[in-house]
This record gives structure tokens, sequence and C-alpha cells, in this order.
């Protein structure tokens, strides 16, 4: 019993780090990347499909992503929806070839950037504490039945904090890592 409520929760606090890895992989640093890209959706025969399977996505030189549009139709509307993003990039068109240059950022937009990185590690942080919480809510019940002793429940509730302050520590870790990534000119 016991040990299923504890790797239900390290599951749990695995998939919002996992979730919180996908969001800072979103944010855009000085050099291009192709998961920049992956979530904008291209309108492609009346149906929304992820740029990934309308376009190969390479980069060239560092700063510049190059997609390869797979179908000639595609192209006007896989500009239209590289604009239409919230990433604010321009896309130039070159017959079948899509090149996007990222315009180095400057301090203010690094600063901007480093404060959403931040609130997004603390969106994660709590969303670890709330499953600690309800890992500890599901101990107390089990207690409450008389399932386990009240020695198994400071025993149990000790570990999910040393596994919730492991899964904290981890989150500051990749925090710190984009923050630095941030940062270099």
């Amino acid at each position: 019993m016991i040990n299923d409520i504890q790797k239900d929760a390290d599951q749990r606090m695995d998939k919002t780090i996992e979730s919180f890895k996908s969001d800072l992989s979103k944010v855009r640093t000085g050099r291009a990347h192709p998961s920049l890209l992956e979530h904008i959706m291209v309108p492609y025969y009346g149906a929304d499909t992820p740029i990934s399977q309308v376009a190969s996505i390479s980069v060239q030189e560092g700063r510049t992503l190059v997609l390869q549009v797979f179908d000639k139709g595609a192209i006007q509307d896989t500009e239209k929806a590289i604009l239409k993003s919230d990433l604010g990039l321009t896309p130039n068109v070159a017959g079948q070839v899509i090149r996007i240059t990222l315009p180095p950022l400057n301090e203010e937009r690094r600063k901007e950037l480093i404060k959403v990185v931040r609130g997004e590690a603390e969106n994660a942080k709590v969303a670890v504490r709330n499953i600690r919480r309800d890992a500890n809510n599901s101990l107390k019940e089990l207690e409450k039945e008389k399932e386990i002793t009240e020695d198994d429940l400071r025993r149990s509730e000790e570990q999910i904090q040393k596994l919730t302050d492991t899964k904290v520590a981890r989150i500051d870790e990749l925090l710190e890592e984009k923050e630095t990534e941030l940062l270099e000119i």
C-alpha cells in the first residue's frame, strides 16, 4: 500500500519535471533549435497539422532554422503559421525552403525570458508540492482506517518529503541551466 502511494507520487513528480523540461525547450535562447517550432500547427488540407509533419526542420549556422517543406502547396500556410505564432519570427521563402534567422536577444528581452522561466519553475515546484500533499493525504487515510501504524505514517511522510526535496532540487538545476543559457551572448 505505502509503496504504491510512493511510486505513484514519484511517477507523477517525474511527469511534472518532464512537462517543465518541455516548457523550457519552447523558450527561445540566442541559438536556433528545431524544438522552437514544435508547437506550431499548420492548416494542411483542412486540418491543423504539427509543423514537423509538414516540413523537415534543421539548423544552419547556429542562428538559422531551415524548413524543407514536403508539399509545395503547404509553403504559404507554413509561412503564415510561423508569422502567427507567438515567437515573433519572420520566415523567408526561397522555393521549397523556408529560412528563419533568429535575431540576437537584447538584454531587456533576456531578463523578460528569465522571469518567464522562473515562473514556469515555480509552477512546476507547486505541482510537485501538490503531489506530495495528495500522497500524504492518502497515507493519512490509510492510518485512519487502521491499515498502517502511526510510525509507518511518519516514516512514509519523511520518505515522500525526501522525494519532494530531490525533485524540487532537479527543477532548480534545470532552471539554473536555462538561465545561464539565456544569459550567454
